[in-house]
């Protein structure tokens, strides 16, 4: 009997031996976290994309919610986000305190829709509840509209943190993401399915040296060693000063040294899933089908390749071609269920049909196997598969 075909997941981490080597590096050195691993690690994605300072953690959740304590959250604040994005996004404020509410997202890229943003933000100045940050998420790797966003941040006065988790790779305007060119802050993650992975981990780059300070000390407790910071001065050099009430967010030296290492791929990386979708794009254009749109002056870093079944032209459902590709051995995704559905935040007064793109982007959106490491040969599985169900 002829074995099973392999399963193809939707993500999967791509790790070689030098990924290998460099954590058992760490393994038999003296520092197993809190050591120069982590700084390494930290310049090296600092000058990839051109930030002051980055900041590593222990998730792209930690990192977020220490971004949104940094920058001043805290009850009667307002955060606003996507509904289209993870429920981090949006929990960071929820962890601080803060109200959270949502802008519509544009339906052809899946990201905030900066027009939709400029009328809610007219509507919430006349009402006396503009939000005190804003954090646009780079759905599957492509950058939000930055410019028109950070215009709109100096005229109603409110922080930007990028959530950046899909992106790192990604340019805009020329530029990578996480320069923070038009942000106070830009968030990375580190997971397995992302562009390059530290098994989990996370990443807050800033170009403010004062965010930068407090990220630091936040992730450690709110624990420093700067004699400054001692009332009466140090009682010796074991002194430490709690001086916030911080977490304990650090990333390990073994995870910095896999994310150092795989920095060093970072470009093939990304330029492996572009060819990838290119495949897909020649492939699939004659389904009933929306194709992720790759265009303008910027370069996702095609975390994600996301397609949306056209109801107008096709009959079969959503779920129909999710089940059909499952009972091939291929394992698809949905990203995302919109956030203000969730039941915590129905609870909130949250309702469907209040950002009706984003509910309609998630009654379409299917994610298809995109990585470094998906065979030509099985990435041909999953077009022939789409073609028997929808062709």
């Amino acid at each position: 009997m002829a074995d099973a075909p392999a399963i193809i997941p939707y993500g999967r981490q791509t790790i070689d031996q030098a990924d290998i080597d460099a954590v058992r590096a760490v393994l038999e050195s003296d520092w197993l976290t809190q050591g120069p691993t982590i700084e390494r690690f930290e310049a090296a994605v600092a000058e990839y994309c051109g930030a002051r300072h980055a900041v590593a953690v222990s998730s792209g959740t930690a990192a977020l919610h220490i971004g949104a304590i940094a920058a001043g959250l805290a009850p009667g604040r307002r955060l606003w986000t996507v509904p289209n994005t993870f429920v981090a996004s949006a929990n960071c404020a929820r962890y601080c305190g803060a109200d959270v509410d949502f802008v519509d997202i544009d339906l052809d890229t899946g990201n905030l829709d900066v027009a939709d943003l400029a009328a809610r933000l007219e509507r919430a100045r006349a009402e006396g509840t503009l939000p005190d940050m804003l954090v646009p998420v780079h759905f599957a790797g492509r950058s939000c509209d930055m410019a028109a966003i950070a215009d709109l941040a100096r005229r109603y006065g409110f922080m930007v943190m990028e959530d950046a988790s899909h992106a790192i790779g990604a340019t805009y305007r020329g530029r990578p993401v996480g320069a923070c060119a038009f942000s106070d802050m830009a968030v990375f993650s580190f997971h397995p399915v992302k562009i390059i992975t530290t098994a989990e981990g996370g990443m807050v780059m800033t170009n403010s040296d004062a965010l930068a300070r407090r990220l630091r000390t936040l992730r450690t407790h709110g624990i420093t060693r700067d004699p400054a910071a001692f009332p009466d001065g140090p009682d010796g050099p074991w002194d430490y000063a709690m001086v916030d009430l911080g977490l304990n967010y650090r990333m390990t030296d073994m995870q910095a040294a896999l994310g150092l290492s795989q920095m060093d791929r970072i470009a093939g990386f990304v330029d492996r899933r572009h060819a990838l979708a290119d495949r897909y794009d020649a492939a699939l254009a004659g389904l009933p089908l929306h194709l992720p749109r790759r265009d303008g002056d910027l370069r996702s870093a095609l975390h994600l390749y996301v397609v949306r079944v056209d109801a107008e032209r096709t009959n079969v459902s959503r779920k129909a071609v999710f089940e059909h590709l499952m009972a091939r051995g291929i394992r698809p995704q949905v990203h995302y269920i919109p956030v203000h559905t969730q039941p915590y935040y129905r609870n909130l007064g949250f309702r469907p049909g209040q950002f009706p793109r984003a509910e309609a982007h998630y009654a379409q959106a299917l994610s298809l196997p995109l990585y470094p490491r998906l065979a030509e040969a099985d990435q041909d599985r999953v077009i022939a598969a789409l073609c028997e169900v929808l062709g």
